[in-house]
């Protein structure tokens, strides 16, 4: 065999390899069911987008739970105070948490949004198909993602909102506090032998509240808006983007009270000199003691962060759901819904 000849045949093993190799991952993505699919694509896309806006994150964390050294300062001022006191390391301050609750949280609620939605147009075709729809489907949706990762959004919570001061020096006045907890099972063992079930789910009430509505409209004004959109512009992510945007920007805007509300109540056992402990039985009381005792205003501190930061999330969020929808060959909606009527 001449030296031309053994490495054609090489190259020919090679080849056969490389394509069993290229078969077999073909076979095993799309032997996948569709949900399986898009939990996937759900999770990896929260995870990036959540991880992109982990600073504002817990800026916002730290306003609307009025903490100590924060009340007064803007979104800015409190982002460099941060920086001083805590270095970059103190914007992913409990980051981890929130990525372990996020991709469960976004899984779920992308294909249970797709599974609900499907659910409703097969049973109940009286209904019709608009955005209604979507209305219903995204709301049942986020109020079951939300009861599944409760307990990692409220470790997420506690642990952004603690502050600590690494520099060595003294003076520190009001804003060097001592950590309470250390990650993310260190919060759910303490909460649990705290007070039990009921404990990790503290707030859960005007979460449900708030993510009832918020992940309703959020899904019904997307697809609104969509359907102004002519046909041929249809699959732009430009056009994906901005409109997720605003469905996001108007949604939150109605139910970001709440959010303070749930906020308040998640670290309401936590030590502060300045509200002391928090105990709301509900949400209207929630609100109506905000009001009372912090001001109309504090049911929107924090609010222009989340303004700042919903969009890149949005956009982030969309364009790694799309990606990874093309990767893992998930089908177009008509052809998953489809599917799912013959099954």
């Amino acid at each position: 065999m001449n030296p031309s000849q053994g490495s054609t045949l090489s190259a020919n093993v090679a080849g056969f390899v490389d394509g069993s190799s290229a078969k077999r991952e073909v076979s095993y993505i799309d032997n996948l069911p569709v949900y399986v699919k898009e939990l996937i694509a759900g999770g990896a896309a929260g995870a990036f987008a959540k991880t992109a806006v982990a600073p504002l994150e817990r800026t916002k964390i730290l306003l609307q739970t009025r903490t100590e050294g924060f009340r007064s300062l803007g979104v800015f001022q409190s982002m460099k105070k941060v920086v001083k006191h805590e270095g970059v390391r103190g914007f992913y301050k409990g980051n981890g948490a929130s990525v372990a609750r996020i991709i469960p949280y976004a899984a779920l609620h992308f294909m249970t949004y797709e599974q609900y939605r499907c659910w409703i147009l097969i049973n109940y075709p009286s209904l019709g198909t608009g955005p209604h729809i979507d209305l219903l489907a995204g709301s049942v949706a986020g109020g079951t993602a939300v009861l599944c990762t409760y307990p990692l959004d409220l470790a997420r919570t506690k642990l952004a909102y603690q502050v600590t001061d690494t520099r060595t020096r003294s003076g520190l006045g009001s804003y060097h506090t001592r950590p309470v907890y250390n990650g993310i099972k260190d919060v759910l063992t303490s909460v649990y032998k705290a007070g039990g079930v009921r404990a990790l789910y503290r707030g859960v009430g005007p979460t449900l509240t708030g993510i009832l509505p918020y992940a309703g409209l959020k899904f019904y004004i997307y697809e609104k808006l969509k359907s102004h959109v002519p046909e041929e512009h249809q699959r732009s992510i430009v056009m994906r983007l901005s409109c997720g945007a605003l469905a996001g920007l108007l949604g939150q805007t109605f139910t970001y009270p709440l959010d303070v509300v749930r906020r308040q109540m998640q670290v309401g056992d936590m030590p502060s000199s300045l509200h002391g402990q928090v105990r709301f039985r509900n949400s209207i009381e929630g609100l109506t003691m905000i009001v009372r005792n912090q001001g109309w205003r504090q049911l929107f501190a924090g609010l222009s962060i989340n303004y700042i930061k919903i969009v890149p999330s949005v956009a982030i969020g969309f364009t790694a759901y799309d990606s990874m929808k093309l990767w893992l060959r998930i089908p177009p909606r008509q052809k998953t819904q489809s599917i799912s009527s013959a099954a």
